[in-house]
C-alpha cells in the first residue's frame, strides 16, 4: 500500500512538471482593424518568409482582437509579412519574439503596404 501511494506520488509530480513546462507558446495579438489572412514571420531583415501560420486558425484567419498560437518560430527578432483579403500587404519590422510571450500587430506597425 505504501508503495503504491508512493509510486501515485511520483507519478502525480512528474505530470505536474511536464504540464508546467508546456506554456501557452508564442502567440500573435492581431490589433489591426481588419481580419488577417495571412502572417508571414522572416529572420529581421533576411527577406527568407516562413509558412502562413493562419493555417493554423480554425478559419485560416485572425479576426481584430483575435489571437493566434505561432508554430515553429524560436523567441528572436523578426519582421512579418501580414496579408488581408483585399491582397494588400504589409511589413513590420523588427518584432521582438518571446518564449510563451503574446507579441501584438498594430495599423500603426504596418509599413511598405501594397495591392
Amino acid at each position: 500500500m505504501f508503495r503504491t501511494v508512493i509510486g501515485i506520488c511520483l507519478f502525480l509530480i512528474c505530470l505536474s512538471g511536464s504540464a508546467m513546462s508546456q506554456g501557452k507558446g508564442i502567440r500573435l495579438w492581431n490589433l489591426t482593424t481588419a481580419p488577417i489572412s495571412g502572417f508571414q514571420l522572416s529572420p529581421a531583415g533576411k527577406n527568407d518568409w516562413g509558412p502562413n501560420q493562419t493555417l493554423n486558425d480554425k478559419d485560416k484567419e485572425v479576426d481584430h482582437d483575435e489571437r493566434l498560437r505561432i508554430m515553429g518560430v524560436e523567441p528572436g527578432r523578426y519582421d512579418a509579412k501580414v496579408s488581408y483579403r483585399d491582397n494588400r500587404q504589409c511589413i513590420v519590422r523588427d518584432i521582438e519574439i518571446k518564449a510563451d510571450a503574446v507579441f501584438s500587430v498594430a495599423d500603426k506597425d504596418l509599413k511598405d503596404c501594397n495591392k
